[in-house]
């Protein structure tokens, strides 16, 4: 029994860590969105003649 309680600790704390760095980049990281524009050839637009 002693082995399944260290096992879900150490599950908890990587599970931790990992909400924990989730958590940091949402609060440190500042994203500046921007705008993207893409050109499609028309030939992408024209359907295969079968």
């Amino acid at each position: 029994m002693p082995s399944l309680f260290r096992f879900l600790f150490v599950v908890g704390l990587i599970g931790g860590l990992i909400y924990g760095g989730m958590l940091a980049l949402t609060l440190f990281v500042d994203v500046k969105p921007r705008e993207i524009s893409v050109a499609v050839p028309p030939d992408r637009f024209v359907k295969p003649q079968r």
